[in-house]
């Protein structure tokens, strides 16, 4: 799990090109104008999902993880809290569903908040949970781009 403010994207060129090629795009895309949905930034390889939500309350959160993809997440507008535990912690709620690339997981973890600007990178040992209203519940319009492993 890597924490960081968009504007340090050149800290995580080492990554790999894919990284690169995914923080380009957070960097030179105008989300303002841009749709909600899935836009492709190289095929199914790197994409981003682009959204614009209420963020909830915490009883309505779901623990999760991913095993195909990495995830970028960047807010672009708004605040919310993100959660964070170890396998340790959390108890699975069912097999991983190949087709959604999730696992779902009941448990506790600890809370940071994102405000704009501001991205979340999470590998498939990172379950988390976003969408969390920080104190009231607020719009965000967040970014995820998926990296395949």
């Amino acid at each position: 799990m890597i924490v960081d403010q968009l504007k340090n994207n050149h800290y995580y060129s080492s990554l790999g090109e894919r990284f690169q090629k995914a923080f380009n795009y957070l960097l030179e895309t105008d989300f303002d104008s841009l749709d909600d949905g899935k836009h492709l930034i190289e095929g199914e390889d790197i994409f981003a999902l682009v959204s614009k939500y209420e963020t909830k309350p915490l009883s309505m959160g779901k623990w999760e993880s991913h095993k195909e993809y990495i995830d970028l997440q960047y807010v672009h507008s708004g605040r919310e809290k993100m959660g964070y535990a170890s396998s340790e912690k959390l108890i699975s709620l069912g097999d991983y569903d190949v087709e959604r690339d999730v696992t779902f997981y009941k448990g506790e973890g600890k809370f940071l908040v994102f405000d704009k600007g501001e991205f979340i990178l999470l590998f498939p040992s990172d379950i988390h949970m976003p969408g969390i209203a920080v104190n009231i519940s607020s719009t965000v319009k967040k970014i995820v781009v998926k990296i395949k492993i």
